[in-house]
């Protein structure tokens, strides 16, 4: 059966084969699209005598259009942080593990998720990415990424939560494979500048933010997103930092 935002669809597009200019604004078609689960950008509808583009807005998310980082923010649980005890960087399993099968480890999954003009090393299977241009979301910047000990450290793969800072906020009492999965989740993850990725360190909200302030909403909303994800808390500070880059005007209109 026809889902009624595939009918609207296929009305949008015979209303622009047509040139009939009123259908394309039909608010039934144009509200049935809208509800739809449709992932698309950018539509285009294209007739001899017109042209008109009609955009959806894209949905960053993992939960979709259901998620709201600041009611969601209101469910986790506010406590100071847990003692560092037992912490290391192999209770989370091997560095950049194959979690998802797919024969790439999951740093080469970020590179080739986050940066442009790729090129792979040579018998890979286009695993290993050898070069290629962030534009790096913490400053805004376009870096050249080349593989190698100097030049790759131009570009580091962020935990937007600290593994520390995870650890002192209660994934110490999650077992191995989530800690592995915590570890690997692209969701966590993002190519950023290497100085700035250290300068950032373990820190939460309420002592690290992007220098790039339009990058702020993003980032603080992917790590409530994250921390919601796997039941961790916040502290005090931590939660009025994110609030204030939430209700911030900015923010409030790109929500």
């Amino acid at each position: 059966m026809i889902s009624q935002w595939q009918e609207a669809l296929s009305g949008l597009f015979r209303s622009a084969r047509t040139g009939k200019y009123g259908e394309i604004f039909s608010s039934t078609a144009i509200a049935s699209v809208l509800l739809g689960s449709v992932a698309i950008n950018s539509l285009s509808l294209t007739s001899p005598s017109f042209r008109y583009q009609l955009n959806v807005i894209a949905l960053p998310s993992a939960h979709g259009a259901e998620f709201d980082p600041i009611k969601a923010i209101e469910t986790l649980a506010v406590k100071g942080r847990a003692p560092k005890t037992g912490y290391s960087r192999s209770g989370f399993g091997p560095a950049w593990a194959d979690v998802d099968g797919n024969g790439c480890d999951t740093r080469n999954d970020i590179l080739k998720r986050d940066l442009s003009q790729i090129s792979f090393r040579a018998k890979t299977k286009d695993c290993v990415v050898e070069s290629g241009v962030l534009v790096d979301p913490f400053s805004g910047e376009s870096i050249y990424f080349q593989r190698g000990e100097k030049a790759g450290a131009l570009v580091q793969i962020d935990h937007l939560v600290a593994l520390s800072n995870a650890w002192q906020t209660g994934i110490f009492k999650a077992g191995i494979a989530t800690r592995k999965n915590f570890a690997n989740d692209p969701l966590n993850l993002l190519a950023v500048k290497g100085s700035l990725n250290t300068q950032k360190g373990d820190g939460d909200a309420a002592t690290w933010l992007p220098p790039n302030k339009s990058f702020r909403c993003d980032y603080v909303s992917r790590q409530v997103e994250v921390k919601a994800k796997y039941g961790l808390w916040l502290t005090r500070a931590e939660k009025e930092a994110i609030l204030r880059v939430l209700t911030n005007p900015p923010c409030l209109k790109q929500g």
